[in-house]
């Protein structure tokens, strides 16, 4: 027993470091560490807090059973929807507020964890994630076509997003999505408005699809599947693109393309425009930074404020600084696309890797597709 004590701390401290390695953030609203409210995004907005130590003791000792909080969301799911309130007591009753959850939200507090692109980068556009993006795209090339003549999303984009999420379906998570969700709903102070509406999505996806609530699997902040939905996504965006008649996010690679393409259009894709340019930054860019991802002066605004980019003038944009320490800031600029991208993860680490990995997804599909046949071009 004595090497498993010993080894559990270590244990749990990696855990908490895998997890942040999707979470490390560019500072501004995102899916994973930031402290909007809005509720149109498709991850989690996770604020940067130290709130949670406390939290996480506090859901090591309480049962959910004996908290007020829970109580009233349930007279509330039956009150507004009709939940039969013994079902939801019984659901409440089978699990416990998870410690590891609130650990593996939490902001990175170790120097090494901290924003860095270059890491983050690293992790996500790789030769693996190539390969194993350009294999997906082979064997969905039918559904990646279908979904961008519909949507007007580029099947790398799909394609790369999928990759950052999951390594296209390798990784959808291991954590009860019912358990996680109510743990950040009524243990996680900063955000709880925020997951409990999303705890109310899930009960309200779970009925409306029969499927069982304690089965179900995701991350640790509640998203699911392929794509990494969360419930109140999975109830706006996803699709049964495979026509089976359901939704499928768990198992449908069809599913999750179409529901990825659809989520993009949603928010207002802007089909056979660009996504990003890389850019030069002389004087102080604070202000422009602090504009955020949304594009809101003109390519030629920026360039009167010390931006230079290779781009059309008049085309709206927002300067991007992706930073890592002990190196030089890279600049870019983003167009609306970009900014889309990012309703879907609200980080521009997040952003700029799926553009990236789509980038190299769309040259390799490209070199592939010569090599089979010379004549052939996208």
């Amino acid at each position: 027993m004595k090497p498993f004590r010993l080894l559990l701390p270590l244990l749990c401290a990696a855990i908490a470091s895998l997890a942040h390695a999707h979470a490390e953030t560019s500072g501004h609203p995102h899916a994973h560490a930031a402290a909007t409210t809005s509720k149109a995004h498709n991850h989690a907005a996770l604020p940067a807090t130290h709130t949670h130590r406390g939290a996480a003791a506090h859901a090591s000792r309480a049962p959910f059973g004996a908290d007020e909080e829970v109580t009233s969301f349930i007279a509330d799911m039956q009150a507004r929807h009709g939940f039969d309130g013994d079902t939801l007591r019984r659901y409440f009753a089978s699990i416990s507020p998870n410690a590891q959850v609130l650990r593996a939200i939490a902001p990175a507090a170790a120097p090494e964890q901290q924003r860095s692109w270059e890491r983050y980068r690293a992790r996500f556009v790789n030769e693996r994630r190539t390969r194993n993006g350009l294999r997906f795209w082979r064997d969905n090339a039918d559904t990646l076509r279908r979904a961008e003549a519909e949507f007007g999303v580029p099947a790398e984009i799909v394609c790369a997003i999928i990759g950052v999420e999951t390594e296209y379906g390798a990784n959808t998570g291991r954590f009860g999505v019912f358990e996680a969700l109510a743990t950040l709903a009524f243990h996680y102070p900063a955000r709880s408005e925020f997951f409990r509406d999303e705890l109310e999505a899930f009960l309200l996806m779970s009925r409306d699809a029969g499927a069982p609530v304690l089965a179900q699997q995701g991350s640790y902040a509640g998203a699911i599947g392929i794509p990494q939905f969360m419930p109140s996504s999975v109830r706006r965006h996803a699709l049964d693109y495979d026509g089976d008649g359901r939704i499928d996010l768990a198992h449908s690679r069809a599913d999750a393309i179409g529901s990825v393409a659809r989520f993009l259009a949603n928010h207002g894709w802007q089909r056979y425009t660009p996504v990003a340019a890389p850019a030069r930054v002389s004087g102080d860019p604070t202000p422009l930074l602090a504009a955020g991802l949304k594009p809101s002066r003109s390519v030629a605004e920026l360039a009167r404020a010390g931006v230079t980019t290779n781009a059309d003038g008049t085309r709206p944009a927002a300067l991007i600084d992706l930073v890592s320490p002990d190196a030089e800031t890279e600049y870019w600029v983003g167009f609306e696309n970009f900014w889309l991208i990012s309703r879907y993860n609200r980080s521009s680490f997040y952003a700029m890797a799926v553009y990236q990995l789509a980038e190299a997804l769309r040259t390799e599909h490209a070199e592939d597709a010569q090599r089979a046949d010379p004549g052939t071009a996208r």
